[in-house]
Order: C-alpha cells, then structure tokens, then sequence
C-alpha cells in the first residue's frame, strides 16, 4: 500500500517551489523569444493597453506547454544537485532509501504535470492558438504605413493597389511610388506615378492622406459625360505637390476568424481526427474525378468525337504499321497542323496536370499539419516526464545546485531537444519523412538518454565526476598535480620521526640509483620502448613508500616539516616508461610513425620531468631529515 512519508513530502516542497519559479523564469524567456519574432506588429501601431493584455495573454497560454518541459528539467536539476551538494542525498541513501524512492514522489507530480499539458494542449491551447492567430491578422490590417513592403505591390488599402519602390523608416517619406485606383467601373480607373510620397492617417483614423511630390495622374473619363463612343476618353496631370484621400478603418478592429478553419493548431484531438477523415474523404473524391476526367479526355472522348478513331487504334497495334513512314506521306501543311494539335494537346494535358498536382499536393499538406499538431499533443506532454528523468538522475550524478551549471546542462539538453523536434516536424511538413516518424525523433533520442542516466544514477555512476575529468585531462596533458598538506588541529598519533628519517634515507639512495641506471637525462631505447619493453615498477614503489611517509609526518606540529611536505612533487609514476599498458597498443603506435612520434616525444619529457622531481625528492628528503634531527 502506498503511503505518504515524510522524505516524499521534504523533496516535493523542494521541488514544488523550485518549479514554481524556474516555470515563470521560462515562460519569461520563450515569451521575450516569441515577441521579438513579431515586433514590428506591435511597435507604432497605437494599439490600446486593452489589445496589448490580450496579446501576451494569449501568448502566455500558448506557451505553456513548451514552458512546462524546460521547467521539470531545471528544477529536477537544481533539486537534486542541491541534495548531493549538502550530503543529503548521501544520508539519504545510507538510511537503505534507493534512488528510485527518492523519485516517487516527483514521478507521480510529473505524471500529474504531463496530463494537465496534455489536457492544456487538448482544450485550452486550441483557443489559444486562435485567439493569438486572429490578434496578429487584425494587427497587420491596422496602420498601413508601417506595413507597405518594398518592391511588391500592397492591396491592403481598399480599392488601391499600391507598389513603393523604396521606403526611409527613419522619416516615412517613400519612394518610386505607382499606385493602381480601382473600383466597379472601368471608366474611371486611375494609375498615379510619383517621385516619393508620405501616408498617414486622419485622426478618427477613417481615412488615409496620401500627399505625393512630382508626379503624374493618367484616369480614364466617363464615356457617358463626352457621348457613347467606341473609345474611353482620359486625362492626364502632372503635378509638383498633391493629396489624395481614401476610405480606410485604420483602427483596430478584429478580424473574422473563419479564415483561420484550416488552422490544425487550433483545434482538439477530436476535432483534429474529423477533420483529417472529411479531408481525406474530400479529397479522395477529388482524386477519383481527376482520374474519370483523364481516363474520359484519353480514350472515350476520342472515341466518341471520331467514329473511326477505334479502327485508327487498332491499325496503330499493327507490327506492320509504321507511324513515321506515314507521317513522312502526309504534305507539309498536314505535318504543321498535326504537329501544333499535339503540342496544343499535350501542353493542355500538362497544365491540367499542374493544376491537379497543385491541389492534390496542398491537400497533402493540409492532411500532414493536422496529423502533426494531432502527434505534437502527445511528444509534449511526454517530453515533460522525459525531462524529469534526465534531470534528476543528472542532479543526482553532478551534485551541484543553484543556477550554475543545472542551467548551463538544461540550456544544452533543450537545445538538443529543440533541433530534434524542429527537424522532425519540417522534414514532416514539407513530406520529406513520414509524421510519425520526424515527431518521433526526439523522444526517440531522449528516451534512451534518460534511461541511461537514470541507471547511472541508480549505481552511484562517476561518469558526470567533473573532477574525475579534471584529473584526467591534467594527466594526458601532462599538467602537474599540486600537493596540499595542512597542519592537524587535533593529533592523535605523533609521527615517528625516527623510522621516517631512515625511510627517507634509503628512499634518497633509491632515487638516486634509478636516476643513475635508467639514464633519464637522455631519450629511451626506442626498440625497448615500443617492441621489448620489460615491466618497471620501481618508481611506483618508491612512490608509495615516499606518500606513506607523508601520511605519516603530516600529524606533525612543526611548521618546516609541514612546509617542507607540500614540495614533494606528484609522480607521474609509468608515463615514463612506455605509452601504453598493453604490448600490441604499443607496437601498433610505432607503426602508426606520426602517433609513435608524438607518444615518444611526450615520454621522453616525461622522463626528464621525473628526473627533476627525484632531485627535488632527495632535496626535500635532507631538508627534513637535518630538521628530524635537530627535533629529536
């Protein structure tokens, strides 16, 4: 039976607060990412504190599911790194509590969390998504000036085509300026050519000013002012400054939602799959016309335009028959018009074929936006409980807290999340893969990442040891290790200052006899090194004497001992020798020359490094033996 201890109600309440503000801190940033994508919507609109609330409400409900994964991971994170930080987590597990107990309680809130996304995304998002879409179309309709592209002609002012050659954002002024005036009638159409020209609105924002510098206007006249006649009558002006005034709500006003039906962002999972079923219905039925309207224009209409076309068939199937030998008997004019009736008919079969290709193909990726939007319901909210399980496993590994490194790990992991999906749901989007399989792809990569954690974690893994990497790296490198001997505030066993004065002694006359026999100023016997090395484990054993006399000496109270101990060097106890442990490793990185150079080349530093430091050895050695002496 389950119960409710006090350890799963400790790591929930830290938990608990921790998501409270790392969600904020989220919805902040992709909120910040989102309004940036669509600043120029927003700035120099005059849009009212009421259209602005309703803009980044909108914005935020649309963003919680996305904020909601990033959220458990960063908490689970910081959670877990703080416990092993404190040694709580360690106390944890020395109570016979496994790190998967540890975890119930938040597995459980995950769930609880990935659900209400799910339900989110399922019921709210959709209006959402909506609401936001219609927002961003009534804000693009509302003070044209800002919104008049450069080179393109702009039909969102009322009966008015306008092209803008170039614009000056700083002053509003534009340049190379045509513009089209059309309404019902043909007869007084108007094309308006300037040199640069400025738009603003009225200020009950019901009309737009057009003020134009050195131009001209060509407008057709009424024919029924000058008499019915064949031919319609214009004017033409030239004119150094004019204005002109258009009907246009400048205002903002909402914009009808019934063109965004198509949208499968705003629609639930049900009415997602009854729209996927009347589009693949549609569709489909348009498919099986297309296929009746070929079959009818290739053989049947022929067939039923030309009593004699079936004989023509059927003579055409004769092996005898030679298509070009009666071609070659036909007269020059018969050649021509048979040749342009085929290329007129093929050239017709090949744009009806692009017509149908166009519509097949947009009805493709209509039926693929909402099966994507239909799986993406599902990959985010189990993106949430897959980001608890890379989270708290690695909290548990790194053992560090606060907004360091957890954040550093969860930009990288949401980073890699992010290309994953974003990948997968072009490559979907444009058919390039299969939907299920692009928005597969990141929980499909995840999914085994936290899997390994999670076991890693389970087993008190070093893999994530930063100063197990630290130490490694200092080693390939051939960076120094630095030793560190403090003074004891509480001693229990003094050291025995005789038994360390021979050891060090006998060490003094080991160092030097190894120095003396191994040649370690010059460069190694490559043959020995490479092909017949014999083991050498003398520096290794005088290594380990030497740290045991220092263990032993660190429980001193003189302070020159103590000085003396922290200038015995760290052995780098077999680098000097050989590269590898293994005898084939050795021989295949002296065939390999340009490895076996560099590994070489690098022992043999080695080699002059332990002999500076068997000098200092025996230095340090006579300088504690003569203060041995002079103590005892």
């Amino acid at each position: 039976m389950f119960r409710i201890k006090k350890l799963d109600i400790f790591i929930a309440k830290q938990f608990g607060l921790l998501f409270i503000g790392t969600f904020f801190i989220c919805q902040f940033v992709l909120m910040m990412q989102f309004l940036w994508r669509y600043v120029d919507e927003l700035i120099g609109k005059g849009l009212s504190m009421e259209v602005l609330a309703q803009f980044f409400w909108y914005m935020g409900l649309m963003l919680v599911p996305q904020a909601l994964p990033l959220a458990i991971l960063l908490s689970s994170l910081i959670t877990f790194g703080n416990l092993g930080e404190s040694s709580e987590l360690t106390a944890i597990k020395s109570a016979g509590i496994s790190l998967m107990q540890t975890f119930r309680s938040l597995i459980i809130i995950s769930i609880i969390i990935s659900l209400a996304s799910f339900h989110f995304q399922n019921d709210i998002g959709p209006k959402a998504n909506i609401k936001m879409a219609q927002l961003l179309l009534s804000m693009k309709q509302k003070s044209p000036e800002v919104e008049i592209p450069e080179g393109i002609f702009y039909d969102g002012i009322p009966n008015c085509n306008l092209f803008v050659q170039e614009k000056d954002m700083k002053t509003g002024k534009l340049y190379g300026i045509m513009i089209y005036r059309m309404t019902g009638s043909y007869d007084d159409q108007a094309i308006i050519l300037a040199d640069s020209g400025m738009l603003q609105s009225t200020a009950e924002k019901k009309h737009i000013l057009i003020t134009l510098w050195s131009g001209e206007w060509f407008e057709n006249m009424p024919s029924q002012q000058l008499g019915n006649s064949a031919s319609v009558p214009y004017r033409r002006e030239s004119f150094s400054t004019k204005q002109i005034v258009m009907d246009y709500d400048g205002d903002f006003n909402m914009t009808d939602a019934a063109s965004l039906s198509n949208d499968a962002r705003g629609k639930s999972l049900r009415q997602i799959g009854h729209d996927i079923d009347s589009l693949n219905h549609m569709y489909d039925s348009i498919g099986r016309r297309f296929y009746a309207d070929s079959k009818m224009g290739t053989f049947y209409v022929a067939r039923a335009s030309k009593p004699d076309s079936l004989t023509a068939l059927k003579r055409a199937q004769d092996k005898s028959f030679s298509i070009d030998a009666e071609f070659d008997s036909l007269s020059t004019d018969k050649k021509q018009r048979i040749i342009s009736m085929a290329l007129n008919k093929v050239q017709m079969q090949v744009s009806e074929l692009d017509f149908n290709s166009m519509i097949t193909s947009d009805a493709d990726k209509l039926i693929r936006q909402h099966q994507i939007e239909a799986i993406n319901k599902f990959t985010l909210a189990l993106s949430c409980l897959i980001f608890f399980f890379i989270g708290a496993p690695l909290g548990a590994i790194i053992r560090k807290g606060g907004l360091g490194i957890p954040v550093i790990i969860s930009v990288l992991v949401f980073i890699i999340f992010y290309i994953l999906d974003n990948t997968g749901y072009r490559m979907s989007r444009g058919g390039m893969w299969t939907v299920w399989f692009g928005k597969g792809l990141a929980p499909a990569v995840l999914t085994p990442l936290a899997i390994f954690f999670t076991y890693k974690a389970n087993n008190d893994s070093v893999v994530f040891n930063l100063d197990m990497y630290k130490n490694l790296m200092m080693k390939m490198l051939g960076l120094r290790l630095k030793r560190h001997v403090f003074g004891k505030e509480v001693i229990i066993d003094d050291p025995d200052y005789v038994s360390d004065k021979e050891k060090l002694n006998r060490i003094s006359q080991e160092v030097t006899d190894y120095s003396k026999v191994h040649n370690l100023h010059k460069p190694a016997n490559i043959i020995n090194v490479f092909f017949r090395y014999q083991p050498d484990h003398e520096i290794e054993r005088i290594s380990q004497e030497l740290e045991a006399v220092i263990e032993d000496l660190a429980n001193t109270k003189d302070k020159v001992i103590l000085s003396e101990l922290n200038n015995y060097p760290i052995l780098s106890e077999k680098a000097h020798t050989r590269p590898f442990e293994r005898k084939w490793m050795n021989i295949a990185a002296a065939i390999i020359v340009p490895i076996g150079a560099f590994l070489y080349i690098r022992m043999w530093t080695f080699r002059l490094r332990l002999l500076h430091d068997l000098r200092t050895i025996k230095q340090t050695n006579t300088n504690i033996e003569n203060r041995i002496q002079h103590i005892i």
